[in-house]
């Protein structure tokens, strides 16, 4: 499953990118994330950044750990997290258009295990207009956030 979402943000590029890299602060105004607790904190930069996000999905508390495996500061980050045989790969990217800028995420789930791709291509179209409707809001309340200033 890949998806690829984005919004247009009345702001700096500068000023997205800070809102997105201040993970511990981001339940403070991402409706969907309840909770983030950082685990591990690289010395410099970003790759090696380690966190657990806990987040209300389908009904329940459901908590992943992410970490951050590639970056360009100032233009985007790229985490994984694997759960239950699938491994999942979101990229956030941050790209100025003259006053504005373009935040896009994108996200892709794979699985190695029989089992799971079997289950998901059952569940596939559901799982997908409900990533896509989570991630949709994600950027809504990135896009208050920065533009409230």
């Amino acid at each position: 499953m890949k998806i690829s979402v984005n919004t247009i943000i009345e702001s700096s590029s500068e000023k997205v990118w800070q809102a997105i890299t201040d993970f511990e602060n981001c339940p403070n105004w991402i409706n969907g994330i309840l909770s983030l607790k950082v685990l591990e904190q690289p010395q410099e930069g970003l790759i090696g950044f380690k966190w657990q996000e806990t987040r209300k999905m389908f009904g329940k508390e459901a908590t992943e750990t992410m970490w951050i495996t590639d970056c360009v500061d100032g233009e985007y980050y790229q985490t994984r997290a694997e759960n239950h045989g699938a491994v999942y790969v979101s990229k956030l990217m941050v790209e100025q258009q003259d006053e504005q800028t373009l935040l896009t995420m994108e996200f892709s789930g794979t699985s190695e295990s029989f089992w799971v791709n079997l289950l998901s291509s059952v569940m596939s179209v559901f799982m997908k207009k409900s990533m896509i409707k989570m991630i949709a809001q994600d950027l809504a309340d990135i896009k208050a956030y920065v533009e409230r200033g």
